[in-house]
């Protein structure tokens, strides 16, 4: 995946690290949706319940942040076609 003799990323690394993050969201989603139903199925203000609150905040947090990892993502996929797009056309 990484050319470690260049130091660079082949174009389809970054699509595979997109997909990646597609595949985190996703997870993020499922599990959050499991959570909720452990959470339904215990007594309140029990330990159980307790931790199945402290997981529900810890997904919220990290949902709370892929909007700014996808922006990241994004901008490197466009920097790269970019920088692709010049490499070939100092080739011709």
């Amino acid at each position: 995946m990484f050319n470690s003799k260049k130091g660079i990323y082949r174009f389809q690394d970054i699509i595979t690290f997109a997909m990646i993050f597609v595949v985190a969201v996703i997870t993020i989603g499922v599990g959050a949706n499991v959570v909720t139903g452990v959470q339904a199925g215990q007594t309140a203000n029990s330990y159980a319940w307790n931790a199945s609150t402290f997981g529900l905040q810890g997904l919220n947090t990290m949902a709370s942040n892929m909007p700014t990892l996808a922006t990241v993502i994004v901008a490197s996929i466009i920097i790269s076609v970019l920088m692709l797009s010049f490499v070939m056309a100092g080739n011709r």
